[in-house]
């Protein structure tokens, strides 16, 4: 008898405070109110800039450089080219933030923040500018595929001076990597280096 009053007491009282405080059915929201979860892969997270060649040639590992300086990697990741021929462009849209008296070496910021510095040759300095002819000056505004400099490849090699050229990132340091092309020859404007944030 008293679980029968215990329960009638509980359906009453349970009755009692529905009509007191209320009750409302929970609310299932509509696919406009569901917040957007924001999706990544892993390219979205990674940034990167592409540099392709400024001339046309077969590539080398920097490693192979007859340069301690750019061999061992001190000056910064890169790539050489040993020259078909002798017109060297821009890799990207930059300024040109160095160019040596000579010719032979030009520093290149793109856009981007990249650092480039682009060495025709070893040694070539001592040519004194003999077999080159810049096209831009220093500060100079440049636009990817632009004709930087010339140069005679036949009459430097005549000279005695090897004519492999190393495209350096001299702020590899700021990067995660510098992935390079894994082609033998290249061509101007073709893909020749990724710097990857």
């Amino acid at each position: 008898m008293w679980v029968v009053v215990g329960l009638v007491v509980s359906f009453v009282l349970a009755l009692l405070l529905v009509f007191v405080l209320g009750f409302d059915d929970p609310t299932v929201a509509s696919p406009e109110q569901t917040p957007e979860i924001p999706t990544y892969t892993a390219n979205s997270l990674i940034e990167k800039e592409v540099i392709v060649s400024p001339l046309s040639g077969s590539l080398q590992s920097l490693e192979s450089l007859p340069d301690e300086a750019f061999a061992s990697g001190a000056m910064g990741k890169g790539i050489v080219i040993e020259p078909s021929s002798g017109r060297l462009t821009s890799p990207v849209n930059g300024t040109i933030t160095t160019i040596f008296p000579t010719g032979h070496a030009i520093g290149i910021t793109s856009d981007e923040g990249a650092e480039l510095l682009i060495h025709v040759g070893v040694n070539t300095v001592k040519l004194k500018g003999k077999f080159f002819e810049k096209r831009v000056k220093e500060g100079d505004k440049v636009k990817q595929g632009q004709l930087l400099l010339e140069f005679d490849v036949e009459a430097i090699r005549a000279a005695g001076f090897i004519t492999a050229t190393p495209i350096i990132v001299t702020n590899s340091a700021n990067y995660l990597d510098v992935l390079k092309s894994a082609e033998m020859n290249v061509e101007n404007g073709e893909y020749l280096l990724t710097v990857v944030n």
